[in-house]
């Protein structure tokens, strides 16, 4: 039997993973702002069908501004609390 640290956890969508630690309200919205271009990870465009994986930085455009954040985890679920310590925010 594998301990539980040394499994490996399973990429998750990119719009998953936007709606899962609150970057994002809501799947579709994500979903849209893949597709608009307004959303690229390691600095390329990405489709919501992208793998995330922990280390990726991601970029959104909202407007005029411009979110940057690292992957620290990818986890399926989590509380609101704990959605803020899936990501660490870059300065840009």
């Amino acid at each position: 039997m594998i301990p539980a640290f040394q499994k490996r956890k399973k990429p998750m969508r990119l719009d998953k993973y936007l709606k899962v630690s609150r970057l994002i309200k809501r799947r579709t919205v994500a979903d849209e702002a893949c597709s608009g271009g307004r959303v690229s990870v390691n600095g390329k465009a990405a489709k919501s069908s992208h793998d995330v994986k922990t280390g990726d930085v991601i970029s959104i455009a909202f407007g005029a501004r411009t979110v940057k954040v690292q992957v620290v985890s990818v986890e399926e679920r989590t509380g609101k609390d704990a959605a803020a310590g899936m990501y660490r925010e870059l300065s840009e």
